[in-house]
Order: structure tokens, then sequence, then C-alpha cells
């Protein structure tokens, strides 16, 4: 299981979705000038917890249910888990001032739920907040903003044991959780996310179970989706209640569609991906609605919706943020068979393959990325944009050396963030970029064998080495102009 390489299916109305038709044009930028970024923008880069921390069961902290499913034989890929990581648990200052090296201003990091109530419930472990403030406060020394998502996947192992995110219930202990860090942190951090990626946690946890807690039950992914829109909106509130500066906005993961063909039906089954991957969340949590075009009364009564929940899930966000990896092609019936349980029903979905390609297999379609900035703008007002994930893999291992080269990164980084600038100019209000990753790091269900990383780190001894792509975005950090 990798996160972006989730392909899922949607429902919305068409005449709202970011259709792109088959495209055979050059995408990449030809100019061979500077671009300079409005000099406000905050470069950084994002982590997660359960990718990066390590230190699985010390100073009080619960299980997860990733901690659970890594120990299973045959769910991670090379066999790894995320016990050790990254030991940034240990090693934070060294992180730490490696971003302060690669001149950052941002860094995105999450905070284990199990580590601060090992339970899910009750009070605070004080040792792992304790280890939150040290590193907002080493942050903060190095001019770095700490920018702060509240879950990444690491549920408490004891919250799953109650239903997980199908129970009703987490939506008020995920607000309770909120509301002791914005208490305890919010004089350390002022920018909060309250979810990554909401869609993937319901619909891969507990649609198709690829990811953890693993069940493939879509009466349980209806629930769990419903919840974590509850939980959204009374997770803002709590942090706002407790920390009236805090900027709250919200993960989302967002992925350009391309139609297959000029049909009908592929343009229908594309309108209902884009709304239901691209907007399910977006528009509970803005307008407090969810897109009309599939869920029907039955996926209401699914979802177990109740008289004023649009009012708990709406809250006025201060920003948003926008994931973004690559683009998809959809189709009608290319899929599984339609089904009224799962939203994917009848839709096909495959990776677009017209453009250059990562070492991965990814393809390279900067255009996809400025079409869906400005597409968030203008389905949403305008708002504040952070980018919060973006970056490209390298397969396997990579060889140590005094330098390590991954060219095709930097090549990939470039194009994109010229669109970036492009969209920049045509209005979009990008107020942070956040390369993915810092480190490479536990990447979920392929464990060690894709690196992310503007950073290399050799697992066995944790030493860190700036990669090429690093150096190259720490000059972009400094001064905010890029040679296309």
């Amino acid at each position: 299981m990798d996160r972006r390489l989730f392909v899922r299916g949607g429902m919305a109305a068409a005449g709202s979705a970011l259709l792109v038709g088959k495209s055979v044009a050059e995408p990449l930028v030809k100019a061979t000038h500077s671009l300079q970024f409005p000099k406000d923008l905050l470069w950084g880069t994002a982590t997660s917890a359960y990718q990066v921390e390590g230190a699985w069961n010390e100073d009080g902290k619960g299980e997860s249910i990733w901690d659970r499913y890594a120990h299973k034989p045959g769910n991670i890929s090379d066999g790894s888990t995320g016990d050790v990581a990254c030991d940034q648990y240990h090693r934070y200052r060294e992180d730490v001032a490696l971003m302060k090296a690669m001149h950052l201003k941002s860094y995105r990091f999450s905070i284990s739920w199990p580590r601060i109530q090992p339970d899910g419930t009750g009070p605070a472990n004080q040792k792992g907040l304790d280890y939150y403030r040290r590193l907002a406060d080493a942050l903060h020394e190095a001019g770095i903003r700490p920018f702060c998502t509240l879950y990444h996947w690491d549920l408490p192992q004891a919250l799953d044991l109650r239903g997980g995110w199908a129970n009703r219930d987490l939506a008020g202990y995920f607000a309770d959780f909120s509301e002791i860090l914005a208490k305890n942190l919010g004089d350390h951090i002022n920018v909060w996310a309250p979810f990554n990626m909401p869609w993937e946690i319901a619909y891969s946890g507990y649609g198709v179970g690829d990811a953890p807690p693993g069940r493939k039950d879509f009466k349980a992914f209806w629930k769990a989706a419903h919840t974590l829109c509850l939980a959204h909106g009374q997770a803002f509130r709590a942090i706002k209640a407790a920390s009236p500066r805090a900027e709250v906005g919200s993960a989302f993961e967002y992925e350009p569609v391309v139609v297959k063909s000029d049909s009908e039906a592929d343009k229908a089954a594309a309108a209902r991906y884009y709304a239901l991957h691209n907007r399910f969340f977006p528009d509970a949590i803005l307008r407090g609605t969810h897109p009309a075009a599939y869920v029907g009364p039955q996926q209401l009564d699914l979802m177990g919706v109740r008289p004023d929940d649009e009012k708990i899930m709406q809250v006025p966000l201060d920003w948003i943020g926008v994931h973004y990896y690559l683009r998809l092609v959809i189709s009608a019936n290319g899929g599984v068979a339609a089904d009224d349980m799962n939203p994917l029903g009848g839709i096909g979905v495959e990776l677009s393959k017209v453009g250059p390609k990562s070492p991965s297999g990814w393809e390279l379609w900067p255009d996809a990325f400025y079409d869906m900035l400005m597409q968030v703008s203008r389905d949403y007002g305008h708002p504040i944009i952070e980018i919060t994930e973006t970056g490209t893999p390298y397969p396997g291992t990579t060889t140590l050396s005094d330098q390590i080269h991954d060219k095709a990164r930097i090549d990939w980084y470039r194009q994109n963030l010229a669109a970036l600038w492009r969209a920049t100019q045509d209005g979009a209000k990008v107020r942070a970029y956040h390369a993915w990753s810092l480190l490479d790091n536990f990447e979920w269900g392929s464990g060690f064998s894709r690196r992310f990383g503007l950073v290399h780190v050799d697992f066995e001894t944790q030493k860190r080495t700036i990669k090429d792509s690093g150096h190259w975005y720490s000059r972009l950090a400094a001064t905010g102009r890029m040679e296309v």
C-alpha cells in the first residue's frame, strides 16, 4: 500500500469537476530564464510521526493501528516496520539543524495520538507533550514555522477496538485530543491541520482494507467518512476555543483527472471520481454538504447522518491544504463492478502515461498541478493555499557516496514549481510549499523500498546526507529564485 498510488472513485455533479480531455501536448516548460517566486512564500518540507519518529513504545506511548499492522508479517513489502524509522524522536535536533542549513522556513510534522493519549482517551501523557514542545521550540530557534497535523493515520489501537472511525463517538474523542494539544502547545504552534488525506483514511482503512485497520466493509467506510467530517468540525472549534490565534485548515488529497474518451459514460465516471475524491471532504467542511450526484438517501442513511450534522461539519477554514503527486485517467466500467455500496463501483482508474516518467514510472505533467491549483481557487473563493505535500520517489535503495545524485527528482520539482509559479501569477494565493519529504522514511506499505527524501537516510546507521535535490531545493529556499 502506497498512499500516492491510491486510485479511487467518486460522486459528483459533472459540472463542478475539473475534467481534462485526452492530451498529447508537451507539458514541459521550455523557457530558459529565472522565475522569482513571491517573497513571502514559505519553503518547507513535510513528514509524519509514524514514518520518521520511531520510539514506538517509549516514554508511555501506546500502540497505534500502524504499529499493529506493520508487525504482522506480509503487510509491508520489505518486511520493515516503523519501530525505529528515522529515529527522529531522539534525533530531532539534528533534523532541525539540517532544515536550518537548507534555509527552510516551515516544517509540517504530525503528532502521534497514542504518544499523547496511549488509549485514545483520558489524561495526557506529559512525556509525549514535552517531546513536541521541545521540537517546536527547536524549530522556532531555527527560524522555522512549526506546522502540526493532528492525525496522520496512526490511530490508537485501543480506539480501533471500539470500532475505529466507523464509530461516531470518535468525533468527540478526537475533539478532546485536539483540545489537549491546543491548550498545551498553542503557545508554540499556530498552524494546525486536523487530518491528512481524510478520504484515504476512510476508503483504504475501512472500504478496501489495504491500510490499517484493514477492514473490507463499505458500510463501515460510509460511517467512517461521515465521522471524519464531524470530527474535523469539532476539532476546529476545540482548537480555536483553546488557542484563539490558531490558524486551522486541513490537508486534502487532490488528483487531477483525464477523461479516457469522449463518451458520455467516461465523462460521467470522471465527474463522479473528481467530486468524491477531490471534493467530498472539502465540501463537507466548507459548505456543510456532501456532493449530491452519488450520495442518495441510502448513502446518507449508511453514513448515519443526523439532523443538524451539517452545522457540526461546516467550519470556515483559515486555509486549504493541497497534496499533489500525479494525474489519473478515468473511464466507465473499467474497474470493479457497479455497486451502490462501493463509491468506486463502475469506475476505471489508470495512471496517465502521456508525459515523461520519473524513475518510479510516474508521469511528469506540470499543467495538471497548475489546473488543480486554479480549480481549488475557483471552487472555494480564492482561499489561502498551503501546498502540504508534493514529491516523487526513487525505487529501491540509493547508493551512498559523498554525493547522492537524483537529477530526475530535481527535474520533477523544477517543472512542477514552474507550474506553481504560474498559478501564483494568475491569482492562486499560495502561502507555503512543503516538499515530501525531508527524509527518506518508512513509506507505509512500501517500507523502506521507496525514497522520497531530499535527505538520504542510512537506516542502519541513521546517518543523514543531503542529496543533490536537497542542495538544489536549499538554493531555491534561500533566494526564492529558480532557473528554468
